[in-house]
């Protein structure tokens, strides 16, 4: 029996790589790449949201005033700015430290989700 066994696993180890399809990886990905969603501060879709909000001192107009933050669609770049996106270092997006497979399968799933309702 073991012998049988053992004869299916180059098979399933053949099969394994499409166990997920790219559009499920960038999925998976874009709702929790490292442990923080880019849903989360993008949207659903990509499309950009408001995060939050915050008082900062103004110089020029000498006073205190609201700032509202707010992330970028990136339903709309491309994968080259989406690489050069997650590559740098932030004020407040996270470092993700992704390979070009994983921002290529995020890249896809975007494209494909953005015009989805």
């Amino acid at each position: 029996m073991k012998k049988i066994q053992l004869l299916f696993l180059p098979i399933l180890a053949l099969s394994a790589e499409d166990f997920m399809s790219n559009y499920e990886y960038g999925q998976m990905l874009y709702n929790n790449p490292r442990g923080i969603s880019c849903a989360k501060c993008h949207g659903e879709k990509g499309e950009g949201k408001f995060i939050g909000q915050y008082y900062k001192k103004d110089k020029k107009l000498k006073k205190i005033v609201l700032q509202e933050i707010h992330s970028s669609n990136i339903n709309t770049k491309t994968i080259e700015q989406i690489k050069v996106s997650v590559s740098k270092t932030h004020d407040v997006m996270p470092t993700y430290s992704l390979t070009d497979k994983e921002v290529q399968a995020i890249y896809e799933y975007l494209q494909k989700i953005k015009n989805k309702k």
